[in-house]
């Protein structure tokens, strides 16, 4: 088997903290994510390998392993056992019989010496039913879809039993060739998910029983969407209230009047008191993002920005001037 170094595949050391390698990890994915490579071969590749060293590394008991037996880490346990001597039978003394000469073999032939010794002992080793693998996946989503809502289709690495050992990792007494004696290979699946309305960045969308494929008949794990939402132009987010500023002609601040104003629904007339100042926020209720899994919005909070008349005729000009006589001594 090809050895593999995970923490050369994100580009990290291995001495990594969990959020570096979370950051390593979201940076390649979207950078070589199927639906941003269409139809390149490689970057798809590229993508599965990121995944694989993602799963291992972001996991505490997984990693640790990985660090002790390298690219052998998910036959640990095995190997942990056998060199304890706890299993049964005549060749319990695997450890003390053989161990010694061991100690100079490759993994790969430890390990195949190993799964011949468990293959004769037949029915005698037994797993456990044990969950998968619970997946993330990055999902980025405009405003708009944090609003309403949104379908994607999801393309996730997801192991499965192997096929040509039944999951055992042996064929006649010999590691299998399909999955290297993993008992699991890595597929490739599509899938539809919905996004509800409401999610913000940080979110996870958990999609049930869409993880890893459980072990000796275990459940599967669950699928978590990671939601990151791209920044708006018009709006900036806090919470559920949403922010905006509204251009208020000189006159309608002074004497008052009315503004367009835009939401995530449609324009809405906002009114405008006299003497308006520069910068006051008006609050428009229930016009926010919606609030996730409940109900009811949040608020609209718009800032008015007085605009200023330019291009004044003599006319014009002359008015403000009286204005200004008029004013001149009036304390602001």
């Amino acid at each position: 088997m090809a050895k593999k170094d995970y923490y050369e595949t994100l580009g990290v050391k291995r001495g990594a903290v969990a959020k570096e390698i979370k950051q390593a990890f979201r940076r390649l994915a979207r950078q070589y994510h199927p639906d941003v490579n269409p139809g390149n071969k490689d970057a798809e590749a590229r993508f599965k390998e990121i995944n694989e060293a993602y799963e291992v590394l972001s996991d505490q008991e997984k990693r640790s392993k990985y660090d002790q037996y390298g690219d052998q880490w998910q036959h640990a346990d095995t190997f942990a056992r056998a060199q304890q001597g706890a299993e049964a039978g005549p060749r319990r003394r695997w450890d003390f019989d053989r161990g010694r000469q061991a100690q100079g073999m490759p993994f790969d032939d430890i390990m195949e010496d190993l799964f011949q010794d468990i293959g004769q002992r037949g029915r005698g080793f037994r797993q456990r039913p044990r969950k998968g693998q619970d997946l993330e996946h990055p999902v980025e989503v405009t405003l708009e879809e944090a609003y309403h809502g949104a379908a994607r289709i999801i393309q996730i690495q997801r192991e499965e039993a192997c096929a040509s050992c039944q999951g055992k990792g042996i064929v006649q007494n010999k590691v299998c060739p399909a999955c290297g004696g993993a008992g699991a290979v890595t597929r490739l699946r599509r899938l539809e998910a919905k996004i509800p309305p409401g999610v913000r960045t940080g979110a996870r969308v958990r999609l049930e029983g869409e993880g890893s494929q459980g072990a000796a008949g275990g459940p599967s794990g669950d699928l978590y969407l990671v939601i990151t939402e791209r920044p708006h132009p018009v709006f900036e987010r806090k919470g559920d209230d949403l922010y905006a500023e509204a251009a208020v002609a000189l006159l309608d601040a002074v004497l008052g009047g009315e503004v367009e104003v835009p939401t995530l629904k449609g324009k809405v007339a906002l009114k405008i008191p006299p003497e308006t100042q520069n910068g006051k926020v008006f609050r428009l209720a229930g016009q926010g993002m919606p609030h996730l899994g409940g109900a009811g919005h949040g608020d609209l909070l718009v800032k008015a920005r007085v605009v200023l008349p330019t291009n004044l005729s003599e006319s014009e000009r002359g008015l403000f001037q009286q204005l200004g006589e008029l004013r001149r001594g009036v304390k602001v």
